[in-house]
């Protein structure tokens, strides 16, 4: 009487159907939440408000999307299940689990590490992209650092000469009507000169001589790399703040 237990292949479709349905739509989502997001941003209009919102948007919006696309992954991988024990479960969950972690690992450091060297080629593009002027739909000009003064108010010319706030100043010269756009001054990590990543940031400013309104000032800039931790300091001259004539028709973003 040595019938041997014959297995049914079958007895798990019911479980491999529906780990394959909810593959399909954690990716069918995942391609949504991704979708929507470009979408949106299709719809903002202006190169300002575009550069905003990629800054503010996109990375976290593609990492949501990567996600539930790895959870997707993971219900895939389980849905051809032939045979299982107690001790295949702990097994596969570990397996899925550690699977999982290590391609959201790998795709956390690209979008932290990689993924700012193409936003910010992105971003300079919609920054520097010519402005039309509302008065004659002509291009309007911009504006150098040292022309760009004229039109900035003290509290303006303050925060650029401490790296806080850049602003850019477009000048339609036929009719004098002026767009001056604000932007961070130093949030943007720039390429490390160590590891080469695009994790280079300031992470403190020391003013070592105040500006006066006929000197020059300096300030010390302190950098740190947050993949690598290599660290730098620069010294910056700041601008004397010169008083100038304001100006009338300003469009501020």
């Amino acid at each position: 009487m040595n019938e041997l237990l014959e297995v049914d292949p079958h007895q798990y479709d019911a479980w491999n159907s529906l780990a394959l349905n909810l593959a399909l739509a954690f990716w069918a989502l995942g391609i949504i939440v991704a979708l929507v997001y470009f979408i949106r941003l299709s719809s903002v209009g202006g190169s300002k408000n575009k550069y905003d919102f990629i800054n503010r948007h996109e990375i976290n919006n593609l990492w949501i999307a990567s996600i539930i696309l790895i959870i997707g992954g993971c219900f895939f991988v389980n849905a051809n299940v032939v045979e299982l024990t107690t001790m295949w479960v702990f097994v596969r969950i570990f397996t899925t689990a550690m699977m999982g972690i290590l391609v959201g690992l790998i795709v956390q450091n690209l979008l932290k590490f990689y993924y700012p060297f193409f936003i910010e080629k992105r971003l300079k593009v919609l920054r520097y992209k010519p402005r039309l002027s509302p008065k004659t739909g002509k291009p309007m000009k911009l504006l150098s650092e040292e022309e760009e003064d004229v039109h900035l108010d003290e509290g303006m010319i303050a925060e650029e000469n401490v790296y806080s706030v850049d602003y850019d100043v477009w000048l339609d010269e036929e009719t004098g009507f002026k767009q001056i756009e604000k932007y961070a001054g130093h949030l943007h990590a720039i390429e490390c000169p160590e590891c080469n990543y695009q994790t280079f940031k300031i992470t403190r400013e020391e003013i070592l001589q105040a500006p006066t309104d006929t000197q020059e000032g300096e300030l010390m800039k302190h950098y740190s790399c947050t993949y690598c931790g290599y660290k730098a300091r620069k010294t910056v001259v700041l601008k004397a703040q010169i008083k100038l004539p304001e100006e009338s028709s300003t469009a501020t973003a």
